[in-house]
């Protein structure tokens, strides 16, 4: 924004400058054009040196605004692998707690089964 106003001013400054100038001047008309083709230049040469600082600014916010965004991605994707890992992880223990509870039934279930076939026998 202060660049915007900088070079608000440098236009404005130019243009009352020109206005003055020409009001004011105790020159022919001719050598008072040549002054304010002169001062128009000047004006859009700072107003072209102007231009590019704004655009070198603007292009170094983007590439840094960019590269915040770039590196906190990165981190978090890192911390969704971190998660992920430890959810396979407790899942693969508990599948494993389930397994063995699973196997401890079917050992009680062959035992009453076992049983069941020698008593009916």
């Amino acid at each position: 924004m202060s660049d915007n106003n900088n070079t608000l001013g440098v236009l404005l400054g130019t243009a009352v400058g020109v206005g003055l100038g020409v009001l004011f001047a105790p020159d022919k008309g001719s050598k008072t054009r040549q002054r304010i083709a002169e001062k128009a230049n000047e004006a859009k040469d700072t107003l072209a040196a102007e231009a590019i600082h704004v655009k070198d600014s603007v292009s170094r916010t983007a590439t840094d605004i960019r590269n915040n965004v770039s590196e906190a991605l990165a981190s978090q994707n890192q911390t969704l692998e971190q998660k992920l890992d430890t959810l396979v992880t407790d899942i693969s223990y508990k599948a494993d707690d389930v397994i063995s509870t699973l196997e401890n039934k079917l050992k009680v279930l062959k035992a009453k089964n076992k049983k069941l076939q020698t008593a009916s026998k």
